[in-house]
């Protein structure tokens, strides 16, 4: 595949908050944190929170619209915030914390103001789609301690994106959550048991623990795209196990202490779905992790069906 490179810009409030949601995703290159929009060259920090500089603090992003269409960047995009907040965004209120789509060409233009009338068609959000859509401007990366701050100082980060609404508002806003009764109609006893019940299936003795199939694995209630067969490989544990996820952005990791063990759990992120663990000791070659996820949490589409059945944009993956 050729590598291609473009440029998206996003403001979405604190810029603290706007680097994990995009980083180590597919298709995406580089994130700086930074200063766009105002008039004030090479501004610092202090000089955009004094709301003088009509700078918002943004984040930039490199990606290859390849494997990372710029439509999922944005749909990412209205995932993280409150469009209907002309003030700020949850705890900061100011100009700088206004949200904002700088594009970067006319497709992209096109694309963020379709996007943006389909939001407001949805009937997700009671009040008006305030988010403005702009021609981008010169972008200045903000400082050191600011860059990849989830990383630096990620206690600080969760207590801070909890603390100031944000990570409710989210869950709250776009969890494809079912109610319990619709879920024990779509699904058989044991995939209920294992996604609803934290359940495990028995080793050996389930779908796909030795599928040599190409295609990629889904949630089994959203269908968002988790696993893929070429990070599969057979770990003589009796369930599915991979080296990685192909988007991080769909799981979740909790600590699970249940049964005398401290292990990792994951979970789909929009559904709530238990899907297994994580565990360290995987190929040291390929990142040396291990998720032992169960069969039951997923469903397979063999490589030959992926088109049809609407995940055509990941055949990067076996190309």
């Amino acid at each position: 595949m050729n590598s291609k490179k473009e440029l998206a810009t996003f403001a979405g409030g604190c810029f603290w908050c706007m680097v994990e949601p995009f980083d180590e995703r597919p298709g995406v290159i580089q994130i700086v944190s930074g200063y766009t929009g105002g008039h004030v060259e090479n501004p610092t920090y202090e000089q955009v929170c004094s709301n003088t500089t009509g700078h918002v603090e943004a984040v930039q992003i490199t990606f290859n619209p390849q494997v990372m269409p710029y439509e999922k960047l944005v749909e990412t995009f209205w995932q993280q915030i409150d469009p209907t907040d002309p003030g700020g965004q949850f705890h900061d209120r100011g100009e700088s914390y206004k949200t904002a789509i700088f594009y970067h060409n006319e497709k992209q233009r096109q694309i963020a103001e379709q996007s943006k009338k389909e939001l407001e068609r949805s009937g997700k959000f009671s009040k008006p789609i305030v988010t403005e859509i702009l021609p981008a401007s010169t972008f200045y990366p903000a400082e050191e301690e600011h860059q990849h701050y989830y990383k630096k100082n990620s206690y600080h980060y969760r207590m801070y994106k909890k603390g100031s609404g944000r990570e409710d508002f989210i869950k709250k806003t776009w969890s494809k959550q079912m109610d319990k009764n619709t879920l024990k109609k779509k699904l058989t006893p044991m995939q209920y048991h294992v996604t609803q019940e934290n359940g495990t299936e028995p080793p050996f003795q389930n779908e796909y623990w030795n599928n040599e199939r190409e295609g990629i694995y889904v949630d089994i209630i959203t269908g968002d795209v988790l696993f893929s067969s070429k990070d599969q490989y057979d770990a003589g544990c009796g369930w599915p196990s991979f080296t990685k996820p192909v988007d991080p952005y769909f799981l979740e990791e909790k600590l699970d202490t249940s049964h005398g063990m401290i292990r990792t759990e994951i979970r789909s992120k929009l559904s709530d779905a238990h899907l297994g663990h994580v565990f360290p000791d995987g190929p040291k070659d390929k990142g040396g992790l291990r998720y032992c996820i169960n069969s039951a949490a997923l469903k397979f589409i063999p490589v030959e069906e992926m088109e049809e059945k609407g995940y055509g944009e990941y055949l990067y993956l076996f190309q």
